[in-house]
């Protein structure tokens, strides 16, 4: 028995595909160490999550992310992005269409241009209040943690937000994890360091919950980033972030949305 796989990037964000359109593939019980196992860059595949795929009763697919640590991640805005060109090139889906997740249903446009996928994705609306990050306490987060001022946001997942004047002096491995681990954050929380690099610019660095290391791009942490930028007037409606892997666009109006590329870098088996 063989298990078909496909491997996909958004930005450097990089995940491996199982597809269970046609019915259950890895075992539930057993997806958590899958993931564990052929995330692992020396003696797996290697990859920040695994996406699976599968039918969905409301909306056109569904989309799970098992992480490193074996836990679920709510949402993933690159994941969504490289999914969603999967499902596009299946044929599974057309232009638009609906993708389930544990944060709610995504609407997503897409297509190719000039031969590089690019897909919009409608966010869920930011959430600033302490209960919808979540976190302890009451009103809108900001709290002093490692010498620095972090805000807080929920783009799908929880997000701490830091603002700082050199993303490059930022030993994020060092000082991230005491604020992803803090008391405050009772499911933990990515973190973002960020710094605003032109009128309506900003350059990020996040260090995700569940990978528990800094990631080349995170889809729900440059909104999440750009969302505390804009709610403090520190930006406009329409942001580009540059994370370390490339460019998103974020806006802000009626809804909340996400732009960006996703590739297909291989596909392959594994041998069982």
């Amino acid at each position: 028995m063989e298990i078909p796989f496909v491997k996909l990037q958004g930005n450097g964000n990089d995940f491996v595909l199982i597809d269970e359109m046609a019915g259950q593939v890895i075992p539930e019980e057993m997806k958590g160490g899958f993931a564990r196992l052929y995330c692992d860059r020396r003696f797996g595949i290697g990859a920040d999550g695994v996406l699976f795929i599968s039918p969905d009763e409301e909306c056109d697919v569904r989309m799970r992310l098992l992480q490193p640590d074996e836990s679920e991640a709510e949402m993933c805005g690159n994941g969504i992005r490289c999914l969603a060109k999967y499902a596009y090139d299946m044929e599974y889906v057309r232009e638009t269409c609906t993708i389930k997740t544990l944060a709610g249903s995504m609407e997503v446009s897409m297509g190719y241009e000039d031969d590089e996928f690019s897909a919009t994705i409608g966010m869920i609306d930011p959430l600033f209040d302490r209960a919808g990050v979540p976190a302890t306490g009451e009103g809108e987060y900001t709290e002093e943690i490692a010498g620095h001022t972090v805000y807080a946001v929920n783009t799908g997942v929880p997000h701490a937000v830091v603002f700082v004047d050199e993303i490059g002096e930022i030993d994020i491995n060092a000082v991230a994890p005491m604020i992803r681990n803090h008391p405050t954050f009772p499911e933990g929380a990515n973190v973002n360091f960020v710094e605003i690099a032109g009128e309506n610019e900003l350059h990020i660095r996040t260090f995700e919950r569940g990978v528990e290391t800094e990631t080349f791009s995170c889809g729900t942490g440059s909104t999440a980033s750009a969302a505390v930028a804009n709610h403090l007037g520190k930006v406009g409606d329409e942001v580009l972030v540059m994370t370390r892997g490339g460019p998103l666009t974020i806006a802000f109006g009626k809804k909340t949305t996400m732009k960006g590329p996703a590739t297909t870098v291989f596909s392959g088996s594994i041998p069982l």
